[in-house]
């Protein structure tokens, strides 16, 4: 199996933290989104005590939210005491509703508007982290306006090319994200923020991608951002408290994607980290990261039922589901691969190949393409797996299609997150 907390019980059918699937798709319906709380905890732990036992006194990883935000989730990360990274007034408002405590919360995004900032700062939100000089300037008569010392972090592109997929690959000097080292843009930047009269520098921020592998990537942004945070130094001899490198590393969708201990991925750039410092005569600063997919991508997954098979002698088959890109945009948009399983009949030979398709209008509504399946038959559930980080957060509203519910799984026992929209909820808003 794809993922450990997968598995086949004595029905045949496919079991997911423990609890068969089949029977949660007759609970519950479908689409319906499954996410295993025991799993999202484990993932949290590995970080957290790895950057605690490698790292200076502080470290942290934060949640980001943006893969996977609901209430319950926010109080999964206020419960394991980490921070989370918040990325809208909406992923703040719903984690002030969680109660988590929003000065163990970063403010992220490259075109906060005035209205955003001020509500973050009235939200109490720690740290917002800083994208362009503009930003820094409304900022900084922004919290003075409401007599604050607001905490930043000033978040840099250092010019990294991860090798992941270009739509999420985010620290190359012409991204959109962050003030780009070039020229000694950056710099200036640094020497704007310190300048500020409400705005507390607590230290620098990149963020190179996503789907990351490999530990390199993040030591070559480090190094890259210790090179920059001497060139702060000599120019103004400030020396930051925070290093905040970004997401975290990668996750398995097909089996041809690696295993990854993160526990010893997270050693390594920590081990660099402290040789490089010591290279350059600085101290280790606190260090910061922000996994979002690695801590929920595969504490999920996502029933369908078989609609139909349609086949077309010559060309390809092609295999219904009462989902698709409203619920799962991601093949639609980079086509994301992912591992699919017929959970009604888990160990029948695969030995039918078609695309699984969604049910919107669009031609382009697809799940997987020439996937080698059980044939399926009208009433059967299918799941698709690692499908907890950006499958909820993107859903859409497209044709009039409610969004699923989030079904918590822990302990084996379920309890519904976020229940399935209704028909009234989608006119809910409409005069």
């Amino acid at each position: 199996m794809i993922c450990d907390n997968l598995s086949v019980n004595e029905k045949g059918h496919l079991t997911f933290a423990g609890q068969d699937t089949v029977l949660l798709a007759e609970q519950y319906g479908t689409p319906l989104y499954l996410m295993d709380e025991d799993k999202i905890r484990e993932h949290v732990r590995t970080y957290r005590d790895a950057m605690v036992a490698t790292m200076p006194a502080g470290s942290m990883p934060e949640f980001a939210s943006k893969a996977f935000s609901c209430k319950h989730i926010y109080r999964i990360m206020a419960e394991e005491g980490i921070d989370i990274d918040v990325v809208s007034p909406g992923e703040i408002y719903t984690a002030m509703q969680a109660g988590f405590p929003m000065e163990k919360a970063f403010f992220h995004g490259n075109n906060k508007t005035d209205e955003d900032l001020r509500f973050a700062i009235r939200a109490g939100v720690g740290t917002i982290v800083v994208d362009s000089e503009d930003e820094l300037t409304a900022l900084d008569r922004i919290a003075g306006e409401l007599g604050v010392k607001q905490n930043i972090l000033l978040r840099v592109a250092p010019g990294i090319d991860p090798h992941t997929h270009k739509k999420i690959s985010t620290g190359s000097v012409d991204s959109k994200f962050g003030v780009t080292v070039l020229d000694g843009l950056a710099v200036k930047a640094a020497e704007t923020a310190l300048a500020a009269q409400n705005l507390v520098l607590k230290g620098f921020h990149c963020h190179i991608g996503s789907q990351i592998f490999e530990s390199q990537p993040f030591i070559t942004a480090s190094e890259m951002m210790l090179d920059y945070i001497v060139q702060v130094r000599d120019k103004t001899d400030y020396l930051p408290e925070m290093l905040n490198l970004g997401g975290g590393f990668g996750v398995r969708y097909v089996e041809s994607d690696p295993v990854i201990d993160y526990a010893e991925k997270i050693a390594e750039v920590a081990a660099a980290l402290q040789a490089q410092c010591e290279v350059r005569g600085l101290p280790v600063p606190k260090i910061l990261m922000e996994p979002g997919r690695s801590l929920v991508a595969d504490a999920g997954l996502t029933l369908y039922t078989v609609g139909g098979v349609k086949e077309i002698p010559g060309y390809k088959n092609y295999i219904a589901i009462d989902g698709g890109m409203t619920d799962n945009p991601r093949y639609t948009l980079y086509e994301s691969a992912y591992t699919l399983a017929l959970a009604s009949r888990a160990n029948a030979p695969k030995d039918f190949v078609a695309t699984v398709g969604g049910r919107c209008c669009e031609s382009g509504d697809l799940i997987q393409e020439n996937v080698s399946l059980p044939k399926p038959v009208r009433g059967e559930i299918l799941a698709v797996m690692t499908t907890g980080a950006y499958n909820y957060s993107m859903a859409s509203n497209y044709n009039r299609v409610g969004r699923p519910p989030v079904v918590m799984l822990k302990g084996g026992k379920s309890t519904v997150a976020v229940r399935r929209e209704t028909l009234e909820d989608l006119c809910a808003l409409d005069k």
